[in-house]
Formats: structure tokens, sequence, C-alpha cells
């Protein structure tokens, strides 16, 4: 994987903490989540190898703090884009599930932090609680759609968001990504995610 994708951002020292998190955004767009060491991230952000133990015991706690802040910024994003089911559950659907490729485009670093890193959220409860939150979005999403449905015997709400989430994070990981690890395909990213999603709902008999 080619993960060269510098970034803009710049450190700010008066926030060591935040410093870090932005360092360690850079590293892992350069070299991948598990190219850079604790030491690396402290050197990119201008301190002493001994300052991050200030905020972080190690490199994994860095590493959840990225992905946390990854989750809320990614949870935001799909909230805009449902804006509460307008102008219909379905439509709205298909803009979220845009705003989940968007993401994956525009912040391969953190997405890689998010999905990659390995780590075990239970160990780390603002990390869990942050992706918690960005699947009950869409879970939301698909609750609305799915109470729309005149049928004695609508899908499960939770089956069918797991399966648009597996769904969406495959298309992002595979054809949508901002970095080297994009495979690049004849069909753009958000058209081939509407048509799957479309083809299974229809498949699961809802008249969309």
């Amino acid at each position: 994987m080619n993960w060269n994708k510098k970034s803009s951002r710049k450190y700010h020292h008066g926030n060591l903490r935040e410093a870090l998190i932005e360092a360690a955004l850079d590293l892992i767009g350069d070299k991948g989540v598990a190219g850079f060491t604790f030491a690396e991230a402290a050197r990119k952000a201008g301190v002493s190898p001994a300052a991050p133990y200030r905020h972080f015991k190690d490199r994994d706690a860095l590493m959840a703090d990225v992905a946390t802040k990854g989750f809320q910024a990614f949870n935001a994003a799909l909230q805009a884009a449902w804006a509460n089911g307008k102008p219909g559950p379905f439509l709205a659907l298909q803009n979220t599930g845009r705003a989940y490729l968007e993401f994956a485009r525009k912040e391969p670093a953190y997405y890689s932090a998010m999905f990659e890193s390995g780590l075990q959220p239970p160990e780390y409860p603002e990390l869990r609680k942050a992706g918690d939150e960005a699947f009950e979005t869409l879970r939301n999403a698909v609750e609305a759609l799915v109470s729309e449905v005149s049928s004695p015997h609508p899908p499960p709400v939770f089956m069918v968001a797991l399966h648009i989430w597996a769904m969406s994070h495959g298309i992002a990981s595979l054809f949508g990504r901002g970095d080297g690890a994009s495979r690049r395909q004849p069909i753009e990213p958000p058209e081939l995610l509407e048509a799957n999603i479309l083809i299974y709902l229809r498949g699961l008999g809802m008249d969309v």
C-alpha cells in the first residue's frame, strides 16, 4: 500500500495532546497505522520522547484517541447527511451512504485509525462510545426507512443496519479511500453503493 498522503495539518504546541494526535495522523498518512513508534510521534510533534507520557500511557492509547476523534467527526458527517430523514428516508439514507464514502476519501488517516488499528474498543470506553454512536446514526436511518414498509413482517432493523454498514465499509475500503489503498473501478463508489443498497432493499421486499 502507498500511504504517502501528506497532510496540511498545523501543530499547536500550546496543546500537547492535540499536537500528538495531529502528528499521529500525519504518520498514519505516511506509513499506515502500524508504521511508526510512540517516539516518532513525539519527534513529529516537536517534543521530547518523554513528553507524550503526560497524556498517553503508550502508543495504543494515542491511537485510541485518534480513532475516537475520527469516529466523532465521522458521526457528525453522517448526521448532517441524514438530516433527520429529509427529504425522505430513502434519499436521506443514500445521502448518508455518500457521506460515509466521502469521509473515507477525505480522511484516510482517521479512517485507518478507526478501522485498522487493531485496538479493542472495550478497553477504551470513549472509543467504544464514539463508534457506537456512529453506528446508531445509521441504525436510526434504517429504522425510519423500515417503518415505512407496509408488511406484517418487516425486516429487523439491526440486521439491515449491519448489512448496509458492511456494504458501505467494503466499498469505502476497496474503492473509495483517499490514499494508495484504494482500487480503481469503472463505476464510481457512490454509484456502486447506491446500486448495492437498492438491490439489497428490494431483495427484502421493500418498495424503494
